[in-house]
């Protein structure tokens, strides 16, 4: 699951400076030095490439209804790029590790419930915890909504050939509970929403509630890695559901990742990183390895999905560590912003626009996928434009407005 679009910089604006000294520490690390007040800009690129890593592996890496959409299966029409393109489901897994670093760094020394105090206009500041929700929905949701409605009125066009979600479940989709309820996604990509949203839930309760340092952080890092081995092992599916073993080991290293752009010097932020590193490719090798066989669509070797998780890790961790602050370009905040909205919209109404274009109109294979990328990219900067930057701060304010 991707993680929306949020302010990257060290100290994001709107969210209430700590103490001038945080807590003291009893975990053996000096003091961290106070992060650089910049933009990581490289980390809304890392965003976009995840993106399209899972773009060219719902295009191109797998087969179902995209082959309809192809007329014949991707293996096909790529015969030589197809089996790379099979490892793209991994950007999810990169997508993970961005966002516990992007919502370790967004909950950051937000102060805790009982420290609030009036700001200097006399009205009361918002709580950590409603703050915090206000930031997470105001991001998910107006895209989310407006890619839920889109789909549906497309796929209930008489010329589209693909199969439409009843309107009760299009329904139950707008509350993006439609997972666990058992419910037809409208949105195939919405499951990572659901970890999404899991991840937000564990993080609110037990940092932004009591309030962030690094002492909490890694003690619920910590305690997060044990507990998740614990339910693997316990195979309780309530277990499974809360603390998700198999995607924990992501959101956990990317936490651990913010905690080393804090200070690099941190060994248990080092610890937690590797750790996490450890146990991730683990549940990528047990998710997405199988034996060679004949009629499996496609083959991913041990190696390369290591490799892929590996490179993820390592990109995430290049720009903790500042050594990405070269790629400051302004068009990598634009990557950022379209890359949540493309997300939710590529898959389903790219197959309609591939099926469009090679089908109906004769493209080659290679010049379609460019052209459905395009169009979904351009389709993503319209919800961005139209509707995240419309409804994202109104939403926001809404949601953030202290109650009496």
């Amino acid at each position: 699951m991707i993680d929306p679009p949020v302010d990257t910089r060290t100290t994001s604006p709107g969210i209430v400076a700590g103490p001038a000294r945080p807590p003291a520490d009893t975990l053996g690390s000096p003091k961290p030095d106070r992060p650089r007040e910049s933009r990581l800009r490289a980390l809304d690129g890392l965003r976009l490439v995840a993106a399209l890593m899972v773009a060219a592996y719902h295009y191109g890496g797998r087969d179902g209804e995209v082959a309809r959409a192809w007329g014949a299966s991707p293996r096909h029409e790529f015969p030589t790029l197809s089996p790379y393109f099979a490892y793209g489901c991994l950007g999810v897994q990169i997508f993970f590790v961005i966002s516990g670093f992007v919502i370790c760094m967004s909950g950051w020394r937000r102060p805790p419930v009982s420290h609030h105090r009036p700001s200097e206009e006399g009205a009361p500041r918002p709580s950590a915890l409603r703050s915090f929700f206000a930031s997470r929905a105001s991001r998910l949701l107006p895209a989310y909504w407006a890619a839920i409605i889109l789909v549906t009125a497309v796929f209930a066009l008489p010329m589209v050939a693909f199969k439409a979600v009843a309107p009760s479940d299009v329904l139950v989709n707008l509350t993006m509970l439609q997972q666990p309820l058992g419910v037809d996604r409208v949105l195939g990509v919405c499951w990572t929403l659901w970890a999404e949203i899991r991840f937000y839930a564990l993080f609110a309760l037990c940092i932004v509630l009591p309030g962030a340092n690094r002492r909490r952080v890694i003690l619920f890092c910590a305690c997060w890695t044990l507990a998740a081995a614990i339910a693997q092992g316990a195979e309780q599916p309530l277990l499974d559901i809360v603390l998700m073993p198999q995607y924990a080991p992501f959101f956990i290293g990317g936490v651990g990742l913010y905690l080393v752009h804090r200070d690099r010097r941190d060994a248990y932020a080092w610890g937690i990183v590797g750790v996490s590193w450890l146990i991730g490719q683990h549940w990528a090798v047990k998710g997405l390895w199988h034996a060679p066989a004949v009629h499996a669509f496609s083959y991913r070797t041990t190696f390369g999905i290591v490799l892929v998780v590996t490179l993820g890790f390592l990109a995430v961790a290049a720009i903790a560590l500042g050594w990405l602050h070269w790629a400051n370009w302004r068009w990598l905040t634009v990557a950022g912003a379209l890359t949540y909205p493309f997300y939710l919209v590529h898959e389903h109404l790219g197959w309609v626009v591939i099926k469009a274009l090679h089908q109906s109109l004769g493209i080659p294979s290679y010049g379609t996928f460019l052209l459905t990328v395009a169009a979904m990219l351009l389709l993503a900067r319209l919800l961005n434009r139209y509707v995240e930057e419309r409804l994202t701060p109104r939403l926001r304010t809404v949601l953030s407005r202290p109650r009496p």
